[in-house]
């Protein structure tokens, strides 16, 4: 195996060795008081499987190793009270183990290659890295470049994974799998996309449907064992081999074990914004334009940025100043640059200044034509134009070096950035004047309220996720000469931001600047820096560029330096000639960078701006036009050179530059020093002198300040900070040893040389802290060799150690205090742990570096080591394995204070080492031998900084213990350069360090354990020292680490009971398990031998069990006894500690703490096997497992010992239920224990156990089990969806949290990438999965070990609950498909159990199979529609029909689709289709009924769930949300609870629409519904016989006849078990029934419903209710004479495609009394004009037969239609009264004209008429409001059967208004006028004349002839009769009226009377004699008839 691959194996199991450890160090912490999670109760379950796999690997390892020399078994020491750990070391010598190479001797031995030192080359993001030019550079610049350039020094502990990123690959995570619920949004299907309104629709769309895969095999008939052997192949397939491995890392501020690698040192950028610069066009294009970009803040008055420098002037346009600028570098081609933003807010602008070629006439005059001219107007103006182009090019060719200002503008950054943000993708933004913008997309100008919108505060000015705008600013604001300061602008900026901006008011430049904003790119190709350095990628040097912009941040930074920069940046302000003599009026300052006073020696390093040369000498300022005091606005960027000397300067250059053709004159001139420049940024106002040929020198304005310049530094070279300056200066004066030392103006001799230094470093302190971070890194490099290699001065030593430390001290703490927000979790600031990782090495420890002085950190020669006495005092030579305390007889006195304490502890020491130090000053003949160039030995930093910090007191003490972290991590890296470098690492670990290093670090602990107690931070002390000995286990003598942490313990307990302070407590457990999570946590324990065990303390039960020796020992490893804490120290502390905190009564044998020192050995025994791509093959994973011998089976199985364990799990429940739960966190940690040894035990053992344990101990086990599956569920955040193919619905960052038990999205990690997210929760699903298939293989060894034992039945029970639980939970598609095999093999095995004795879980099985049916994944389907068909098959055989689960099915579908939100119907669907296609192919069941009732049960669920899915849609359509339910109760029909919950929710939404009659219709439904079952319950003869006896109260209540063969008996558990169904439950029904009729007003039927109801009463002789219920019938009776209205009926009929399930259907509405046509017309046509579109939706205004084919097939069309009820003659005679013919209405009818030629009307004599009686489905009223159509039958009456009809009707109109009782005049006036007045159209005579004027010609008619002429007699006969009751009642006031009407009447019967008499004797008599012959013949045929009868 490849070096590779064994060290990943062993860095990943060794990550796993202290996993257990910190769970259960976490759960004593917890226990006390925390938030409840699940109580001990469930932890006797793992007990027992714990010390089962543990004495299966004792086993092993007894067999495997040697025993150690026996212990003294006798000695008790209380668990309060700390062991001498055991001498390590010599422990290993005396003891080595027997055994070969391999895991095992890995486990047992520190590897060799533990510790590396790495020295990895640092990332450079250029192409070539900047450094210096090589020359004269001084030492303090070749320490810098050192500093950016030199390699990280990085400590590599290899197996140490708490520092190291765990990697996905060594995990074999299971990506591919998916979570089972469904992410599919789930898709709403509308009616159109399902059309079935029928059960034959329902049929074909199920049978046109997809199935899913069908499983292989499924149907055969294969023996249990067979099935349970491939299931269990299957699931143990391509499993994890580690659980651990997969336990989700804790929150950030949790595991206090966790050291996070600091971030690498780099170069410090804030958000970064690309500008693109895409083109600039003005009105007219007359000369060359130049521009800059710069960002300004406003609040802080700063530019924040340098100047970027663009043009974009056409080829041509630059032609013109080709004389001055011959060619222009590449570099200065750039159109697009990158700004950085540290402190993004609402007040940055980026500013766009515009410059042209110097011209004669101010910038007002200049800019005139830019105002004037418009560009449509170009033609126009050609000749002034032309000659405007020509005077440029003379200005260009004369004047083209010089600049003058011409215009500027400004955007408000954020809203740009924030408008952006709300808008599309690369949204086109414009700006106007004063920086209104608005989107071109739709011209909407929205600007002037943007530039208002600002927020408070930074927190939503965010530039690194906005979408790219390109923005186009229109005007420019013209620039005035006079005002051209920053002050200026930020006024000008500060005004824009009004609404009422006087900017707004001026008249602009208008110009067209197109640019683009956006985020930019991480890694942008052809990029620059600011140094002009290449950036990778830069893959072609010849593309424009883009240009990094150096950021001038608002406020400070604090990042150190990593890169060479040095950079000046020179800004002249302005300039004040006003009173100089002369005419100087044109002014600008030439700027050169000089190396000396000759002109020559102006050197080329001024950065061009644009379109010129790289570099130059030179660089002039903008020119304001005839102004002797001109303000500047120009930047001047120069690349500064590595060391600067007295030679280097600045030379500004005053001309005055003539317009005209005169030569330019030089003014005067002014040198500026630039080491100074170099050194100290600011501003400067300085004098000027005149120049002039003559020697001497004249100064302007008498030497005042007339030019005032800023220069600002970019440098990392130098500091400018003085104080830092002078200490680097005079520690590189030692290096050069140069003396005198010059500083500024200040000579330093060597001689004063020691105290300058001295008070150099102390001034450290009051140097400024953003440069002192800049220069951190080179910095402490200095002091940490100022402490090794004090100086030699005159030769003379000088110890600066001491200072060194100090200053060191208080600069760390500056560091924490001031920089807080950037510290990690245990208070480690990020700049110093970045610097102690990558930064810091021991000087000389350079592996290449061949001298002396590593690196250049300075050379030895002038260095000298101070000499250590090798004379100690005797009480300086602590004994290590004893603690210092106040009962150290070494120590006088009782101390009063920690302070005293310290004192008394280190005060000789200290004495001795200061001491020392004197020594070593006068011990100079030593030294002088350095002199001679021979090198003296170094110190080494460990020791000294451990003696310097022993020996310090006062605040110099106290400063080091606040960062106590920073001190030991330098130590520690110091000692393992020492050790790497020295090979000391292969040294005994006994010689590695000297005595007096430890005996420092001893008293150091003591210190800190004394001080830490009362210390503040007191926390961060003890985290620190915890980390500190954790380190030093991998590289010191662990018996004295050892030794040092009995010592820190010892006094915190001390302190502990002292207090009793509960925060002393949690620290103990915070520092032991951060020592415990050492990496070799299992070596340190010292695994390999095991105790000798004493004599047997009960020898009668080791001879009456028959246990041999070795059972004995295994039974002793369960005590924690003194040898087993002595031996297995950092073992023994924690379990210690779990003992006293769980139990602090215990003494030293505490049995149930085996819960917790199984967990740990099982973890060191086993998880070598777990090692993924590790030296355990399978062979030797084989090999392990058999290592068991019989003994120790039978010994795990039946010990006294174990037994003994077991009982005492009782007191350890009532103990945890006194003290408290524990909390989440804890029981998921001690679950997933449990998991791990139920995972790795060996599954002969565990049936063994299983077998031994009670019935209520299994259960307890289940229950565990149970708490295992919801524990380890994967529970995803519902705010995130996943991206289309994700493994899972939810990509966020998912934690445990302590205080719930579901996982949450925590805050502070919202910075982690997609990817560390989506690996998150691959590492999350594959742990929920690993946990339940371990569960599901725990179930099956107890269903394998309990099927052959009696109660079987009670466990197998809680066997199924579990695997329904898991089912329910959020799981993986890879397990539920191994979980629904292994309930199909239940199920197979124990049938009876599900259908007879689990019934309730039979239900909950369907349910979860029928969730699983509409996964989106098809396998979770294939297999949940397997077991749901096999479910079905098992039960049918049981009894030849399956009516249980088709009940259980049918309710689980209620359930599902009633309360699951991202339930999907159509993957449902594909599962019905799947289970069809099983019964389709059954050949065995074939020749039964099974096929056909699976067929039924599926049709029956695909309707149910297409109508459930509508009614979700239909909630606005009263009529179809009603007879979907109505669909759905029916689908319920062998479901009596379900159907009567959906005739009840019917009821209600009847009664919301106060449809009474239709609600109590409902009711009575259910009563009937109920009666049907209580009749088969119970044999009462004052009960219903069932539903027959409600058939008086309705004809439509026998569908609830239970008559099927689905139907189950109603004594069957969970069946008719709701509360209606009893007696109680019936007369409620009966009685809300009868309330409904009431308020209907339908009180005939509320006699019919007490008529079942008063038998009841009257049987159980309840008289109070018989008198209610016949008070309530004397109510009823009281109003039945009183005036009624009940329904109005229309027909309606829907056409169209568009309508889906309604296409072609017909109806009859029943709507409210006194519904007009119009109403429900309108009702309608709103509502289906709402849902398709009013254009969409047509009324059939006409009542004929629809011809669909000529319709629109876009459109929806109705059809309405009044109806009223219709009645045969023979029903007359017992529809007596309005009841009756209101009630139970089956058959309607509607009348609709029409003529032969296709009119609706035409004249009598052609009006024909279609009479259309329509049958419905049911009669009215029923459970719903409108009924189906059923039956149509057309009668079409001729023109004068038509006429018979309307005279008949009219008669009758006359016969009921005449004898009405009591009378009404108005309705028989109404109707007379009607009959016999003159005004009527087509009245009665005019009918009489149309049809009795004439015989008809076709005999067929004589008899319509003769009947209408009898209708006209009885017709006036009744107006007779009318006008004469009319008369006896009208007044003496309608005496008139009454003439008037009789008048008519005489004349009306005057003008019939021919027509009614006439005889026609050739037509009638012939007809009257064969008439009297057929009615003579035809009397006495009906006579016989009859007789006959």
């Amino acid at each position: 195996m490849s070096d590779f691959s064994t060290v990943q194996s062993q860095t990943y199991f060794r990550r796993q060795e202290a996993g257990l450890v910190e769970i259960l160090v976490r759960v004593g912490k917890e226990y006390r008081g925390w938030s409840a999670g699940v109580t001990l109760e469930h932890s006797a379950a793992t007990v027992m499987a714990e010390r089962r796999a543990f004495a299966q690997k004792i086993t092993a390892t007894v067999l495997t190793f040697s025993f150690c020399s026996p212990l003294d078994f006798s000695l008790q020491i209380p668990l309060t009270e700390a062991v001498e750990p055991v001498d390590f070391e010599e422990y290993l010598i005396t003891h080595p183990p027997l055994i070969e190479s391999g895991p095992l001797r890995d486990l047992i031995e520190f590897p060799p290659d533990d510790i590396e030192v790495l020295y990895t080359p640092r990332e450079c993001r250029t192409l070539g890295q900047d450094v210096p030019e090589e020359g004269e550079n001084d030492s303090h610049v070749r320490d810098c470049t050192r500093s950016y350039t030199e390699d990280w020094a990085i400590v590599n502990r290899k197996y140490d994974a708490s520092r190291h990123l765990f990697f996905l690959n060594s995990l074999n995570i299971n990506t591919d799998f998916c979570m089972s619920q469904d992410d599919l949004k789930r898709r709403s299907m509308s009616i159109d996309d399902t059309p079935r309104g029928s059960w034959a629709c329902s049929i074909f769309d199920l049978k046109n449907s997809q199935p899913d895969a069908l499983l292989p095999h499924l149907l055969d008939r294969v023996p249990n064992e067979e099935i349970d052997r491939h299931n269990e192949d299957q699931r143990k397939s391509n499993r994890h081999r580690e659980l651990f491995a997969l336990h989700p890392a804790l929150d950030e501020d949790e595991p206090i074990e966790r050291h996070c690698v600091p971030d690498v040192p780099k170069e410090h950028f804030g958000q970064r914004l690309l500008v693109k610069c895409l083109s600039l066009k003005f009105e007219i294009e007359i000369e060359p334009i130049f521009a800059s970009l710069a960002l300004y803040d406003i609040k802080e008055k700063k530019r924040i940025s340098e100047n970027f420098y663009f043009d974009l002037n056409s080829e041509q346009t630059k032609a013109m100043l080709r004389p001055h600028i011959p060619s222009a570098a590449i570099s200065t081609l750039a159109r697009s640059a990158v700004f950085s933003i540290t402190y993004p807010s609402q007040d940055v602008f980026l500013v766009i200044k515009l410059e042209k070629v110097l011209q004669q006439g101010d910038i007002g005059e200049c800019a005139e034509p830019y105002m004037v001219f418009k560009e449509s107007d170009a033609a126009k103006n050609k000749e002034k134009l032309e000659k405007l182009r020509s005077q440029s090019e003379q200005f260009c060719q004369r004047l083209g070096r010089y600049r003058m200002p011409f215009a500027w503008t400004a955007i408000h950054l954020m809203n740009i950035v924030n408008s952006a943000g709300s808008l599309e993708r690369d949204t086109e933004l414009e700006m106007g004047l004063s920086g209104s913008w608005s989107e071109r997309r739709n011209s909407s100008i929205v600007g002037r309220r943007s530039m208002e919108r600002t927020t408070s505060g930074d927190e939503s000015c965010s530039l690194t996720s906005f979408r790219p705008a390109t923005l186009t600013v229109t005007n420019f604001f013209k620039q005035e000469g006079d005002r051209l300061s920053d002050e200026d602008l930020y006024k000008f900026l500060a005004d824009m931001r009004r609404p009422s901006s006087v900017l707004r008011r001026l008249r602009p430049i208008t110009g067209r600047l197109k640019i683009d904003i956006s985020p930019a790119p991480e890694n942008p190709h052809y990029c620059l820096t600011p140094d002009l350095l290449q950036v990778m990628p830069y893959p072609d040097s010849r593309v424009r560029p883009t240009k990094e912009i150096l950021e001038f941040p608002a406020r400070d930074i604090y990042v150190p330096n990593t890169t060479y920069r040095n950079l000046l940046y020179v800004n002249p302000q302005s300039l004040n000639f006003a009173n100089r003599q002369g005419s100087a009026r044109n002014i600008t300052v030439k700027v050169q960078f000089m190396n000396g006073e000759d002109p020559s020696n102006a050197m080329p390093v001024i950065f061009g701006k644009s379109s010129c040369a790289e570099y130059s000498k030179e660089a002039y300022t903008a020119v304001v036009y005839h102004n002797r005091s001109p303000d500047f606005h120009d930047e001047v960027k120069i690349k500064l050179p590595a060391s600067l000397t007295d030679h280097h300067h600045i030379l500004f250059t005053f001309y005055h530059v003539s317009c005209q053709q005169k030569q330019n004159t030089p003014l005067e001139t002014f040198l500026y020093p630039a080491h100074s420049a170099g050194r100290y940024t600011g501003s400067y106002r300085i004098p000027v002198f005149i120049f002039v040929p003559l020697p001497g020198m004249k100064w302007v304005d008498n030497h005042r300040g007339v030019f005032n310049v800023e220069v600002v530094t970019a440098s990392t070279i130098h500091t400018q900070d003085q104080f830092l300056d002078k200490f680097f200066a005079l520690v590189h004066a030692l290096d050069e040893h140069m003396f005198p030392v010059r500083i500024g103006d200040m000579r330093i001799m060597e001689n004063n040389l020691e105290a300058e230094l001295k008070s150099s470093i102390a001034a450290l302190n009051s140097s400024q802290l953003e440069p002192v971070v800049r220069f951190l890194h080179l910095l402490l490099d200095k002091l940490v060799l100022l402490m090794v290699r004090p100086p030699v001065i005159a030769g003379q030593i000088v110890n600066l150690g001491q200072a060194s430390f100090e200053v060191m001290a208080s600069i760390v703490n500056r560091l924490h205090k001031y920089l807080d927000t950037s510290q990690d979790m245990h208070g480690r600031n990020s700049l110093l742990s970045s610097y102690i990782h990558y930064v810091f090495r021991l000087p000389n420890m350079d592996p290449n570096s061949p001298s002396p002085g590593p690196g250049g950190l300075g050379g030895s020669v002038h260095y000298a080591t101070m000499a250590r006495s090798s004379v100690r005092p005797a009480s300086l030579n602590l004994n290590r394995s004893r603690s210092l305390s106040n009962s150290n007889p070494d120590i006088s006195g009782t101390p009063t204070s920690p302070d005293d304490e310290v004192r008394s502890i280190i005060g000789s020491k200290a004495m001795e080492r200061s001491g020392n130090r004197m020594s070593s000053h006068t011990e100079s003949a030593s030294f002088l031998q350095t002199l001679t160039g021979r090198l003296p030995t170094k110190k080494l930093f460990h020791e000294e900084l451990a003696l310097q910090w022993v020996v310090s007191s006062g605040s110099v003490r106290e400063g080091a213990l606040q960062q106590a972290w920073f001190f030991f991590e330098l130590m520690v890296k110091s000692i393992i350069h020492h050790l790497y470098f020295t090979d000391r690492l292969q040294f005994p670990r006994k010689n590695r360090f000297p005595e007096r290093f430890m005996d420092d670090i001893t008293a150091l602990v003591s210190t800190i354990a004394v001080v830490s107690l009362l210390f503040h931070l007191v926390e961060r002390l003890n985290t620190s020292l915890a980390f500190f000995l954790n380190d030093l286990l991998s590289v010191m003598d662990r018996g004295f680490v050892f030794s040092l942490i009995k010592t820190y313990w010892k006094q915190v307990s001390t302190k502990l009971y002292a207090l009793q302070n509960p925060t002393l407590e949690s620290l103990r457990l915070d520092f032991l398990r951060i020592i415990c999570s050492h990496e070799h946590y299992v070596t340190l324990n010292l695994p390999f031998s095991l105790l000798t065990p004493p004599a047997s303390p009960s020898p009668s039960v080791s001879s009456s069990s028959g246990f041999s020796t070795q059972d004995q020992k295994i039974a002793n490893m369960f005590e924690l006894s003194v040898p087993f804490r002595e031996q297995h120290y950092l073992a023994g502390l924690v379990l210690t500690e779990l003992a006293v905190i769980l139990d602090p009564e215990a003494d030293g044998s505490v049995p149930w703490c085996v819960l917790f020192n199984l967990s740990f050995t099982i973890t060191e025994s086993h998880n070598q096997w777990g090692r993924p791509g590790g030296p355990g093959t399978e062979e030797q994973e084989a090999e392990g497992n058999s290592m068991i011998s019989q003994t120790v089976a039978m010994a795990i199985a039946g010990t006294s010992n174990i037994n003994r364990s077991l009982k005492s799990i009782h007191l350890v429940l009532q103990a945890t239920r006194q003290h408290g739960s524990f909390s989440a966190e804890s029981s998921r940690s001690l679950l997933i224990c449990l998991l791990w040894v139920l995972k790795n035990a060996d599954e002969m053992v565990l049936q063994k156990w299983f077998t031994d344990l009670s019935v209520s101990q299994l259960n307890r086990l289940l229950d565990l089990l149970y708490l295992c599956a919801s524990c380890f569920e994967y529970k995803k955040c519902s705010q995130c969806r996943s991206p289309s193919g994700s493994a899972f619905g939810s990509q966020e960052n998912l934690r445990w949290r302590k205080d719930m038990t579901h996982w949450r999205q925590t805050s502070e990690k919202m910075d982690k990438t997609r990817a560390e997210l989506e690996h998150e929760a691959i590492i999350d699903g594959n742990l929920a999965t690993e946990a339940n298939l371990i569960i599901l293989d725990t179930l099956e060894i107890i269903v394998q070990t309990v099927s052959v034992t009696e109660s079987k039945e009670s466990i197998l029970g809680g066997v199924l609950k579990v695997l329904l639980h898991s089912m329910a939970c959020n799981q993986s598609a890879l397990y539920l498909q191994h979980c629904f095999a292994t309930q199909r093999a239940l199920v197979s095995k124990f049938p009876e159990l599900l259908f007879e004795e689990e019934t309730e879980q039979c239900a909950d099985l369907c349910l979860r199979l029928l969730r699983n049916c509409s996964s989106s994944i098809s396998t979770i389907r294939a297999h949940a529609s397997a077991s749901l068909y096999l479910l079905m098959r098992q039960n049918f055989e049981i009894g030849n029909n399956f009516a249980r689960v088709k009940m259980q099915v049918t309710m689980s579908l209620s359930s599902l689709v009633g309360t699951s939100q991202n339930f999907n119907e159509e993957f449902l669907r594909r599962s019905l289709k799947t289970i069809l296609t099983y019964a389709e192919e059954d050949l065995e069941l074939r020749e039964t009924t099974f096929s056909d009732q699976v067929q039924d049960l599926v049709f029956n669920l695909h309707m149910i769930l297409s109508d459930t899915v509508k009614m979700k849609e239909h909630q606005e359509d009263p009529e179809m949300l009603i007879d979907l339910m109505y669909r759905i109760a029916k689908g319920y029909q062998t479901s009596p609870d379900l159907r009567l919950t959906w005739l009840q929710n019917m009821a209600g939404k009847h009664s919301e629409r106060t449809n009474h009659a239709e609600a109590a219709q409902c009711l009575v439904h259910s009563a009937a519904l109920v009666a049907e079952y209580l009749s088969m319950l119970e044999d009462r003869k004052y009960l219903p016989v069932g539903c027959v006896t409600f058939q008086n109260i309705s004809s439509n209540v026998l569908e609830e006849s239970a008559v099927s063969d689905d139907v189950v008996s109603p004594d069957e558990e969970g069946i008719c078990s709701g509360k209606y169904f009893t007696e109680a439950g019936l007369v409620g029904l009966l009685e809300q029934a009868a309330a409904s009729f009431s308020m209907a007003g339908m009180y005939e039927a509320v006699n019919e419903v007490y008529k079942v109801l008063i038998p009841i009463h009257e049987a159980n002789r309840d008289a109070k209710k018989l008198a209610t219920i016949h008070g309530k019938l004397q109510e009823a009776f009281g109003k039945i004479d009183g005036k009624r209205m009940f329904g109005t009926y229309f027909r309606v009929g829907f056409y169209g495609s568009k309508l889906g399930d309604l296409d072609e259907q017909e109806f009859v509405y029943k709507e409210p009394a006194i519904t007009k046509l119009a109403e429900i017309s309108h009702r309608l046509e709103s509502f289906y004009g709402e849902r398709f579109g009013e254009d969409q939706v047509e009324v059939i205004k006409d009542s004929n037969p629809v011809d669909k084919c000529k319709l629109d097939p876009n459109k929806a069309f109705i059809q309405i239609t009044y109806v009223e009820p219709y009645f045969d003659t023979y029903e007359m005679k017992d529809r007596i009264t309005y009841f009756d013919k209101n009630y139970n209405l089956r058959r309607f009818v509607y009348c609709t004209p029409f003529t032969l030629d296709g009119r609706a009307h035409g004249d009598l004599h052609e009006q024909f008429k279609r009479k259309t009686i329509l049958t419905t489905s049911h009669a009215f009223p029923y459970i719903k409001t409108r009924i189906n159509i059923i039956h149509k039958e057309e009668i079409i009456s001729t023109p004068i059967e038509v006429a018979i009809e309307d005279m008949q009707k009219k008669t009758q109109e006359l016969a009921f208004a005449t004898h009405q009782d009591p009378s009404d005049a108005k309705m028989l006036q109404m109707v007379l006028q009607g009959s016999v007045g003159t005004t009527v159209n087509q009245g009665p005579l005019e009918v009489a004349q149309v049809f009795l004027s004439e015989i008809p010609s076709d005999p067929k008619l004589y008899r319509h002839h003769n009947k209408l002429r009898l209708c006209f007699k009885d017709f006036t006969k009744r107006c007779e009769d009318a006008l004469r009751k009319n008369k006896s009642l009208i007044g003496p006031d309608q005496k008139e009226y009454q003439r008037e009407l009789e008048r008519n009447y005489h004349r009306l019967k005057e003008a019939l009377q021919p027509l009614i008499n006439r005889k026609i004797p050739q037509l009638y008599k012939p007809v009257l004699q064969e008439n009297c012959h057929m009615h003579c013949c035809n009397k006495c045929q009906g006579t016989r008839l009859h007789e006959g009868h």
